[in-house]
């Protein structure tokens, strides 16, 4: 009798302890309970969040959530959402609250985090400093590499447009700023001869972003299930979650960067032997800035003298790795940016903007200078509504709280929540925060006014001061904090630039736009695109007719 009884009391105090821990502490006891939840399953289980998640709707998803419940809702037991800057981004994103898994596990490239990546502020700090300068507003708009790589894009950009006015034919515009973006890119990086040629290699330009997008949405796998790939990967399963394909592209890539590093350090060492003049557009700016960032870091640790050539074979990997980062993330969200910008100024409703784009164009009188371009006001105005509409990665940007006691919430909203423990995955998503129809109104529609004086004269008055200050706050295409993209001000030159180089020259009018009807409702917001031609090998997203002015 008493065995009976033990293991019907062991049995209960079990089924107590489930009970509490999965249920009842979740649902009333938690300091999260108080929190509106997404579903009603979300208190008790990450599946509602995950689904959205694999089919990548969670953007769409959390921001109906927003828009029902409030700036601060529940998506998971142990897993929030905000949409606000008091309580919200400012507190979240200005310090503090560190990166987790997401970041490692999805991002890395030969098994090794870049920055973006990067777990803790302090490691994050160092590789930082390494590079941040390159990328600095000053510096890019004093570069003369930077110019030099401008003015030979854009004349590959208008010869290869040129062409297709010629021949009465339309542009895909997704794949030809895929290219450019790729091509400015990789020239900053790695010197201009030693990064990519996309312009003017068109089929491989185009293979090279297919399969890009195609394995993108196999990191859901390693951002929200590392646990489960962990052991899959042990048991020799991984196969059955993500294609063997994805890796073998994946390594492509990673052997493409390292066949860039390798000729940019060639060029290093000939520069530092004095045995070639190189070409200012053929320097690997951030290559070379990266490259004596790690060989300082390493002599500063190390005990023994070391050499260079082995201080660089230690590093190549950790070099490569970060390079690609840089590499994949700045062509693709300038792409998909572009690709938006020109939808919106080719739409019929949108003619006059284009037109007034035109005549701010032609006050540059053919020149590329970086600040000239910078200071346009018209450009600027269309691109940051373009960003705020259509921002690249619209989505989720997740961050852990310390531990300790966390306060989160906007006192205005009325809902403040305390006692908030550590380890609690928390985030913001431009897509929402771009949304706030108090800072902007109408926030479905493409209005660059919004960013302009209200005088046509451009005087701004203390009104517009109080109103750009405010959509700024707002304005998140870059996230904000220690941690914000690296190299916004990069993205937004070659990005001006680009546009320049295109309606500086030419009229654009809507070909074929059936494939921008449907966005990526994941992390990133690229439009998805409709098949084209029966081997299904092609898409169509955006095809622009030309008029060459």
């Amino acid at each position: 009798m008493a065995l009976p009884l033990i293991a019907l009391l062991a049995t209960l105090t079990l089924l107590a302890h489930l009970l509490y821990k999965h249920i009842l502490q979740p649902l009333f006891l938690s300091p999260l309970s108080s929190i509106p939840p997404v579903h009603w399953s979300a208190p008790l289980s990450s599946l509602w969040i995950l689904h959205h998640r694999y089919s990548q709707s969670d953007t769409f998803a959390i921001h109906a959530a927003h828009t029902r419940l409030g700036p601060i809702i529940r998506l998971a037991p142990n897993e929030l959402s905000l949409n606000s800057v008091n309580g919200g981004i400012r507190t979240i994103y200005a310090g503090g609250f560190e990166k987790g898994e997401w970041y490692s596990e999805g991002f890395a490239n030969f098994g090794v985090p870049p920055m973006f990546g990067m777990h803790g502020a302090r490691e994050h700090g160092r590789r930082k400093r390494m590079v941040s300068h390159v990328y600095a507003k000053s510096t890019l708009q004093g570069s003369g590499a930077l110019s030099g790589i401008t003015k030979v894009l854009v004349r590959r950009l208008r010869e290869r447009l040129d062409e297709a006015a010629r021949k009465g034919e339309q542009v895909e515009m997704y794949e030809l700023f895929a290219a450019a973006m790729m091509d400015f890119v990789t020239g900053y990086v790695f010197g201009l001869r030693q990064g990519t040629d996309f312009l003017r290699e068109e089929a491989r330009a185009r293979e090279c972003l297919k399969g890009f997008k195609e394995r993108q949405r196999f990191t859901f796998w390693a951002q929200e299930c590392a646990k489960l790939m962990r052991w899959v990967g042990w048991m020799g399963l991984r196969t059955w979650f993500v294609p063997k394909w994805v890796d073998e592209s994946n390594a492509d890539s990673e052997k493409w960067v390292l066949e860039m590093c390798d000729r940019a350090e060639e060029v290093v060492q000939r520069q530092e032997a004095g045995v070639e003049k190189t070409e200012l557009e053929d320097t690997p700016t951030v290559y070379a800035q990266l490259r004596e960032g790690f060989l300082k870091e390493c002599r500063k640790d190390a005990k023994d003298n070391l050499s260079t050539a082995s201080i660089l074979q230690s590093s190549r990997l950790d070099l490569a790795s970060e390079l690609l980062d840089h590499v994949l993330a700045g062509f693709d969200t300038s792409s998909i940016t572009l690709t938006y910008l020109a939808w919106q100024l080719s739409r019929p409703s949108n003619l006059h903007w284009q037109s007034r784009l035109r005549t701010e164009i032609a006050t540059l009188n053919t020149s590329l200078d970086a600040k000239l371009i910078d200071n346009l006001p018209v450009l600027h105005a269309v691109l940051m509504e373009t960003l705020r509409l259509h921002t690249a990665i619209h989505g989720i940007q997740p961050r852990v709280t310390p531990t300790g006691l966390t306060t989160l919430g906007d006192p205005e909203s009325g809902l403040v929540v305390h006692n908030i423990p550590g380890g609690v995955r928390v985030q913001s998503q431009a897509y929402s925060l771009h949304r706030n129809p108090e800072v902007f109104p109408d926030p479905e529609e493409w209005r660059p006014e919004r960013w302009l004086p209200a005088s046509s004269s451009f005087e701004v008055t203390v009104e517009d001061e109080a109103r750009l200050r405010e959509q700024l706050r707002w304005f998140w295409a870059f996230s904000s904090g220690g941690r914000m993209c690296v190299g916004s001000h990069l993205a937004m030159l070659d990005m001006k630039a680009t546009i320049v180089g295109v309606w500086g020259r030419f009229e654009t009018e809507i070909g074929d736009e059936e494939g921008m009807r449907e966005v990526n409702g994941g992390y990133m917001a690229e439009p998805l695109g409709v098949v084209d031609g029966e081997d299904g090998k092609r898409k169509r997203f955006l095809r622009l007719r030309l008029r060459k002015l």
